[in-house]
């Protein structure tokens, strides 16, 4: 944004960015913003564990292949994506570091309800989105440590680990109890997880709503963010499916690596963000997700859709195919009949 578009009481800090100044209304909002989002964030954690069946989870561990695969797509493609995209369109620094985030988030409870509708392996996905939330925990400052060195290095940024770990740290308490919940309780198990998977659109509403308060310099978006966030699931549903299919998964399993891939956990982000940084940085960072959300939701609907168009095409060729074969099959009765004088031959 240049100078001259500022905000009246914002302060310029260079010729194309500017920031809003903090007044005490805005840092009472931030507060209560940060502990909402916690609140709803844990509810909705616990609510993912909710759908966790211990016995089948320990199934998909003893044979981790479909796991393992996930795993590289989640912290391998992801977070070298969003930095090659990050590079390549030479945007700030600090949102270079959203754009990493949101490629080591693991997938949510969405990433599960999409791979039933397109008939993906739930098991594998369930297991895949709980293995990742765990992992993230490592995996997560491991990517932002070996990404953001290049900015680190010159001083550009510095990256709040210990806020980082903490928010992580904090993921694993209601996933556990919710894991608990579903292997001694599964019926009321069930009710959590509806409550929980309205709790995250409410989420997502109250990040965007308050957001938009709070960080109002934010909602200037450069292009290069909209394309960015056009391009990243694209890309990790793309990358997920065809690396998925390389290591020898079968069909269904490929779908579910592709969304568990590219599906990401938009509300875990924004919530990490919100509690790491600074007001100041997060009038650069706190849109990305919002964008992301949007766009990961509309390439997942054009996925499943081009998946139950070829569906249907397939199912025409294979009815076709077999009616074509019950006709040829009854021409053939028809000609034999004819050629044994109208009788049929039969041994005695």
């Amino acid at each position: 944004m240049n100078s001259t578009d500022c905000f009246p009481n914002a302060t310029v800090c260079t010729g194309t960015s500017c920031l809003l100044t903090e007044s005490d209304f805005n840092r009472t909002l931030s507060v209560i913003l940060s502990a909402v989002l916690t609140t709803l964030l844990a509810l909705v954690m616990f609510s993912m564990g909710c759908n966790v069946e211990i016995m089948k989870f320990l199934d998909n561990l003893k044979r981790p292949w479909g796991i393992f695969v996930g795993f590289l797509c989640q912290f391998g493609i992801m977070p070298l994506v969003g930095f090659i995209l990050s590079v390549a369109f030479n945007i700030h620094p600090i949102q270079a570091v959203g754009v990493l985030i949101m490629g080591c988030c693991p997938g949510g409870t969405a990433s599960n309800v999409l791979a039933y509708w397109c008939d993906g392996d739930m098991d594998l996905s369930i297991s895949m989105t709980t293995c990742s939330t765990l992992l993230a925990l490592g995996m997560m400052p491991l990517c932002l440590f070996l990404y953001t060195k290049m900015w680190i290095d010159t001083g550009t940024i510095k990256i709040p680990y210990d806020n980082l770990g903490i928010s992580l740290v904090a993921l694993i308490v209601p996933i556990s109890v919710g894991i608990f919940v579903n292997h001694k309780w599964p019926e009321k198990a069930k009710v959590i997880l509806k409550i929980g998977s309205i709790t995250g659109v409410i989420l997502i509403v109250v990040i965007a709503v308050t957001g938009g308060i709070l960080y109002q310099g934010s909602w200037s978006i450069e292009p290069k963010l909209w394309i960015i966030g056009t391009i990243f699931p694209m890309a990790g549903y793309l990358l997920g499916f065809f690396l998925a299919r390389i290591a020898g998964l079968s069909w269904h399993r490929c779908r579910t690596v592709a969304l568990e891939t590219g599906m990401q956990n938009t509300q875990l982000c924004s919530t990490i963000v919100q509690l790491s940084f600074s007001p100041e940085e997060l009038n650069l960072m706190f849109t990305f997700p919002l964008i992301y959300s949007i766009f990961q939701f509309v390439m997942a609907g054009l996925f499943i859709g081009s998946y139950y168009a070829c569906k249907t095409c397939s199912s025409k060729t294979m009815a076709e195919l077999t009616e074509s074969n019950n006709s040829k099959t009854e021409s053939q009765s028809s000609h034999h009949y004819k050629e044994n004088g109208g009788y049929n031959q039969q041994e005695d």
